[in-house]
């Protein structure tokens, strides 16, 4: 499983870990990535997702996952990811 948010696209940095005397050794910076359940209000079901903690609060941000995906761009978003948005903007189209 990759160290990718699903809807961000956010992964892992590289920087160095710097210590009192000024050695710089490689380090990674690793998204803080946690497994949830977002609900569609369109669909009626939920989906599980692996985000970042920033994509959470942005979803609840802009007012759930529906709101979420139809501003999203198609690039940042993984492979399931852009499965659920076409079936959202899908069902907004019909209703």
């Amino acid at each position: 499983m990759s160290r990718r948010c699903e809807l961000t696209g956010k992964g892992p940095m590289t920087g160095n870990n710097v210590s009192h005397a000024k050695n710089r050794t490689r380090r990674r910076f690793l998204p803080n990535l946690q497994d949830v359940s977002l609900l569609s209000d369109v669909l009626g079901r939920s989906f599980k997702f692996r985000i970042s903690n920033a994509a959470l609060r942005t979803v609840d941000h802009r007012g759930g996952l529906d709101a979420f995906m139809a501003k999203a761009k198609d690039a940042e978003l993984s492979a399931d990811a852009l499965k659920v948005k076409k079936d959202i903007n899908k069902a907004m189209a019909e209703a």
